[in-house]
């Protein structure tokens, strides 16, 4: 696969870009999970659904058109005051509490009230013709009209009903031009629309959550940005990690040209990762597949590195941003585990061209797939990734997929290696390998 031309026309995006907008997404997935979890935003979806809803909104027009005038309370109210100062119903109330009218009771229901009938009886009795007077007066003339009348009874109830604590309430809210802002629904709304003028909650509101997919789908496990100084003081060893402890770590292989030389050709300067690859005469253990450990002289020396102790998983994402520098040697970032096989390279460098690709082991035979990417500097920093699902591996050069393979994937947990060697092959040479940073994310 060639990607001069992608890189040409833009279609792979530029590694600085590619951070850019990545380290831009990651804080924007960072500040939409925190308004997801938030207790503001699960109130204001409350509300949202309370104030939207047609119920809540009928009620807000209730309240605020409604006239005073059209109200039942209002209603009453005029009726009670009218009533009370209705002049008969007032007169009747006065002659109700009058003595005269309690003598004129209590001389009527005794014998001697038929004398009121007799004038000549009247006119010679002074409290005869009082009680006489009263009866044809007009107070008692009123009295009799309104006394045990629907309108008496009515008005009674009436000035109970509008002496209660829960009319005069009533009333004073529907008689208040303010009344909506005295109820619950209002502090309801109010902070609803607080909420919405939230920043944060804006934010939310307004973001596609569809560019956060892929986000949601893996966790970061793992990440190294190298702002250490020595291997001491890092997740990575120098060697090689075997299942026996018998085995020696730091060798190297009698079929390569360079002597993996314990940790000393790694150096971390401004934090950049650097597997130097130098030429330098060195006497080294070396592991000889007919003859098993022997010493043998090497023309150069370089490094190799385990992350054992950093992160040791089965599928998620692998990727690192990696440039290389020298010719005639070999660069690689592969995973593998504590056997010889599988072995997944994320990247190979010859120092021209880029391989992908993985190594696995049938019942029968030692397989492998893989495919080369030119068109690339790669003395320039890219972004290297791998994707391992359950149901294929998937190689990604910054934004741009190189290869996808359904075949030989691995069924157990491999952890990441660095390193940079010389093969049989190749005439030997100097040069590096710089890893900006490693990451590491887990399948959610």
């Amino acid at each position: 696969m060639n990607l001069f031309w992608q890189r040409i026309f833009g279609r792979m995006q530029s590694t600085a870009k590619m951070e850019a907008h990545y380290a831009a997404l990651t804080a924007e997935y960072k500040r939409y999970v925190s308004v997801e979890q938030s207790k503001e935003l699960a109130e204001y979806r409350e509300l949202f659904h309370r104030v939207k809803s047609a119920d809540f909104k009928e009620k807000k027009k209730t309240l605020t058109s409604r006239k005073y005038k059209d109200t039942k309370e209002c209603h009453d109210t005029r009726k009670f005051n009218r009533l009370t100062n209705d002049k008969n119903i007032v007169l009747y109330y006065e002659t109700l509490k009058s003595q005269t009218l309690k003598d004129y009771l209590a001389f009527k229901a005794t014998p001697q009230y038929e004398l009121l009938g007799k004038s000549s009886e009247v006119k010679k009795s002074p409290e005869l013709k009082r009680l006489h007077d009263f009866e044809q007066s007009k107070a008692y003339k009123n009295y009799m009209r309104f006394h045990n009348s629907y309108i008496i009874k009515g008005f009674e109830e009436l000035r109970q009903k509008v002496s209660t604590p829960e009319f005069k309430e009533a009333n004073d809210f529907w008689a208040d031009p303010k009344r909506w802002e005295k109820t619950p629904e209002y502090i309801e709304e109010k902070r609803y629309l607080e909420l919405s003028e939230n920043e944060d909650i804006q934010f939310f509101e307004k973001t596609d959550a569809s560019k956060f997919t892929r986000m949601r789908q893996y966790t970061l496990a793992f990440s190294d940005a190298f702002d250490w100084n020595t291997l001491n003081a890092s997740n990575w060893e120098s060697g090689f990690n075997y299942v026996s402890d018998k085995l020696v770590g730091n060798h190297s292989f009698t079929n390569e040209k360079q002597a993996n030389n314990d940790g000393n050709n790694v150096s971390v300067y401004a934090g950049e990762l650097n597997i130097h690859t130098r030429k330098e005469r060195k006497l080294a253990l070396a592991w000889d597949k007919t003859r098993g450990f022997v010493n043998r002289q090497f023309e150069y020396t370089s490094d190799v590195l385990h992350g054992t102790n950093a992160i040791c998983q089965q599928g998620g994402v692998f990727r690192a941003k990696i440039r290389f520098a020298g010719k005639d040697l070999t660069h690689a970032f592969w995973l593998t585990g504590t056997h010889q096989l599988p072995h997944v390279n994320v990247c190979v460098c010859d120092g021209k061209s880029i391989e992908v690709g993985t190594h696995w082991a049938t019942k029968f035979e030692k397989k492998y797939t893989s495919t080369k990417v030119t068109g690339l500097n790669v003395g320039d920093y890219y972004i290297y990734s791998l994707e391992w699902t359950p149901k294929e591996l998937i190689w990604y050069i910054n934004n741009v997929e190189v290869f996808r393979t359904t075949d030989g994937i691995p069924a157990e947990p491999l952890f990441p290696m660095l390193n940079s060697f010389i093969s049989s092959k190749q005439k030997g040479g100097e040069g590096t390998m710089q890893v900006d940073w490693v990451e590491v994310y887990r399948a959610n």
